[in-house]
């Protein structure tokens, strides 16, 4: 029986797996090579790993795991967990069955892009969802941001730190009179009706079109399309959920284990933050966290 089993092999599961490696205690590590940042070309405030293609970073943290014999990597897909704290088991797509002391749920989200021509092809380039990984290398230039919910008003004066060009997008919904007041004081230009498509070159968006067929010249569009857990094991260990600004995210406490002893979870899982060093930083402690949990 190994160690501990974590499940998502992107920035916070790799981050365990180190700190579990270099305690010489015994770890698989699921994946399924699909990382939710695997459409951006660059990524940006990790420290040491600035405007690295995020490829780049994973493929030389697997070179530096390697070095440590008690923790190996299997490719696959878990379809099943069960057991309890000591007695853990794990079912791959594969018919394999693993079994582990601990279970570290680190699988991240799925992000559902809109049916919205030039979305999928833009995201991750032009069409990004956070300033703090984006906004250095285009400030100053227009930014757009495609409305989604109440929480894209309070995102303009955040984006002022960056730029003053700012074009909010209301895509058919209606906005109350006193924000589209105070917006309008910051210099936002709204546009209402609904967005059709985004018009680009390659991924390199060109304006975004409404279904007038009116287009508006941009640099880039900030959206958040709806994202939900990227597998359904935290339903069926049955951890408890919480509410975020993104969907329900799990539930940890301080020490990043979750309502069932003995699973612990990190990363877009269980932060409504997406940031590579949130998630690693969560990853390095859920495994830390772990590792003391197992000393008898």
């Amino acid at each position: 029986m190994d160690d501990v089993i974590v499940i998502g092999g992107s920035f916070a599961g790799l981050a365990a797996a180190l700190q579990l490696g270099r305690t010489r205690r015994k770890a698989i590590v699921l994946d399924t090579g699909l990382p939710r940042n695997r459409f951006a070309a660059h990524s940006h405030g990790l420290l040491g790993h600035d405007n690295r293609p995020p490829a780049e970073i994973l493929e030389l943290a697997h070179a530096q795991l390697a070095q440590y014999p008690s923790v190996r990597f299997v490719h696959g897909h878990a379809v099943r967990a069960s057991g309890a704290i000591d007695d853990f088991t794990v079912a791959l797509d594969s018919g394999e069955v693993l079994s582990a002391r601990r279970l570290l749920l680190s699988y991240g989200r799925t992000d559902h892009f809109p049916d919205m021509p030039g979305f999928a092809e833009c995201w991750g380039n032009t069409v990004v969802p956070c300033p703090y990984c984006h906004g250095y290398e285009i400030a100053g230039e227009h930014w757009g941001l495609l409305y989604h919910s109440p929480m894209s008003l309070h995102m303009p004066p955040l984006y002022n730190h960056w730029t003053d060009k700012i074009t909010l997008f209301t895509d058919g919904h209606e906005l109350p009179d006193d924000d589209r007041q105070s917006l309008q004081a910051r210099g936002v230009q709204l546009v209402d009706g609904k967005v059709s498509a985004i018009r680009h070159d390659g991924g390199k968006l060109s304006s975004v079109v409404l279904e007038d067929g009116s287009a508006i010249e941009l640099h880039t569009l900030f959206a958040h399309p709806r994202s939900t857990p990227s597998s359904d094991l935290h339903e069926t260990l049955g951890v408890t959920m919480a509410a975020s600004p993104v969907g329900e995210i799990v539930e940890v406490n301080e020490r990043f284990q979750t309502s069932l002893p003995g699973v612990y979870a990190a990363g877009d899982l269980a932060n409504p933050m997406s940031s590579l060093a949130v998630a690693t930083h969560a990853g390095a402690m859920a495994g830390i966290f772990a590792q003391q949990s197992l000393i008898v």
